[in-house]
């Protein structure tokens, strides 16, 4: 997911009760962190999720 930053990537899961997705940043060695997990209810990704993504690996960035 290049909106969200480099490295980034989605994994995405359909079952019956509807569309989800987890967004995350494999960092190498030891560890994957989970950047935000959601119930997607239409086509494309809110504007509010992907902000709250962007905002999530900026924090865990600069906390590094």
């Amino acid at each position: 997911m290049v909106t969200v930053g480099s490295g980034v990537r989605e994994i995405r899961i359909r079952d019956v009760s509807g569309a989800y997705r987890i967004i995350y940043l494999a960092v190498l060695d030891d560890r994957v962190v989970v950047i935000h997990a959601f119930q997607k209810k239409t086509a494309q990704t809110a504007k509010k999720d992907l902000d709250l993504a962007m905002e999530r690996l900026r924090r865990w960035k600069t906390q590094r």
